[in-house]
């Protein structure tokens, strides 16, 4: 019988190695799985490549990974902000690689990986430093009739953590609105997803139609209790 269930978060999150790439899912704080990020705090690994469209907010989820020092090199579109200030303490004092993506090519490399597409060419970039390589090498070139492309490789990952609304017992899963964000190319293009859920629904409850992710990109999912917020909502 397929029991995506784990009991806990550190079940899920069991041999999480160091150096890995891990995907985790957020725009800006909406979809953070900041329970996860604890999680992986707690389990230990460490020179980890993380990808994600931000650097972290405040102290909390990312940030805390950040500042834990557990993240070699961080990949993503947006890394400062008006709280990411753990980050920019880090990168100034040079103790953390950082390699920019805009965010189309972010989401574009992490669906190439999932699709088995090798390269893509992209016009974004195109003529600035985006069109370098981290090792300040120039990018691959070509003009496709008249435009100009830059070439861009697929991000796989070992593991993505992402959030999700809910989900059943073979992983498929369902979104909240902008919680939505990098969770589905995310849940792709790694070897091994884990999602955060506040609803596991039995096999059949689940729309098929509205099914964003199906199971056989989910590895984990971990039941996640709703938290209060200040103005007497959920989140």
């Amino acid at each position: 019988m397929i029991n995506k269930i784990a009991d806990n978060i550190a079940q899920a999150l069991e041999g999480t190695q160091d150096g890995a790439t891990v995907l985790i899912g957020g725009f800006g704080t909406a979809g953070i799985p900041s329970e996860l990020v604890d999680g992986l705090i707690e389990q230990g690994a460490r020179d980890l490549v993380v990808v994600n469209n931000n650097a972290g907010n405040g102290v909390h989820g990312l940030a805390a990974l950040l500042k834990a020092g557990r993240i070699r090199k961080i990949i993503c579109s947006y890394p400062r902000q008006a709280d990411s200030y753990v980050f920019d303490e880090l990168y100034r004092a040079k103790k953390i690689e950082l390699e920019l993506v805009p965010q189309g090519n972010l989401a574009e490399r992490m669906r190439a990986a999932g699709a088995g597409i090798g390269a893509f060419f992209s016009p974004t970039g195109f003529g600035t430093q985006m069109a370098m390589k981290p090792d300040g090498s120039p990018k691959e070139t070509r003009e496709i009739n008249g435009k100009h492309y830059v070439l861009e490789y697929p991000i796989h990952g070992d593991l993505a953590l992402i959030k999700a609304e809910a989900g059943d017992r073979w992983g498929n899963l369902v979104y909240r609105k902008a919680a939505r964000n990098f969770g589905p190319v995310m849940a792709m293009a790694a070897k091994k997803t884990v999602a955060s859920v506040h609803q596991i629904v039995e096999l059949g409850e689940l729309d098929p139609e509205s099914i964003v992710t199906p199971g056989i990109f989910v590895s984990k999912i971990v039941l996640i209790a709703h938290k209060a917020t200040e103005g007497g909502g959920f989140k």
